[in-house]
């Protein structure tokens, strides 16, 4: 049985991750009506992303037979006004759920749940490298965003980004 705390850290995440994708399908509406449509589709597959992050999470709380509460998500309300905010946002929010990451493995190493801790070592990967392709779209954006054929390239590439669920090792 999980730890009454940890459990409640991993029943937060898991509404956080939901924000996440609601967080990042706003961003998508936001290019889609910018015409922006591989910065879109870009930010869709990260929203899907998120929901398979959120359901990870979900069902190791059932595989330990920790009650799931599934609480109300918040809408995101982030307004833009140039192309750049949004990625700024996204890697402002990585930093964010990076640190609640954290906070959950700690919470689990200071109850010794070790199996907790092998299970976010995933998570923990995985947050490096949120924030790695986040600050490398922010640089790409730096580069090439200032200049309409460039931003043109740049968006033509978004657009061939394509989802794979997550490859979870099981051992």
């Amino acid at each position: 049985m999980l730890d009454h705390a940890v459990a409640k850290l991993l029943n937060e995440q898991v509404n956080k991750e939901f924000y996440s994708a609601y967080l990042y399908l706003d961003f998508s509406n936001y290019y889609s009506a910018k015409g922006l449509n591989g910065f879109a589709n870009w930010y869709r597959v990260q929203a899907r992303e998120e929901q398979d992050h959120a359901l990870m999470i979900y069902d190791y709380l059932l595989e330990n037979n920790a009650p799931v509460t599934l609480d109300a998500i918040a809408a995101p309300d982030k307004k833009f006004e140039d192309f750049a905010q949004p990625l700024h946002a996204a890697l402002a929010h990585e930093e964010y759920v990076t640190s609640l990451i954290h906070r959950i493995y700690a919470a689990a190493a200071d109850v010794k749940d070790y199996r907790t801790m092998k299970f976010l070592d995933w998570f923990v990967a995985e947050q490096g490298e949120e924030e790695k392709n986040t600050h490398e779209l922010i640089s790409r954006m730096d580069l090439f965003g200032g200049k309409p054929e460039s931003l043109y390239m740049l968006d033509k590439d978004l657009a061939a980004r394509t989802y794979s669920a997550p490859a979870v090792s099981a051992d």
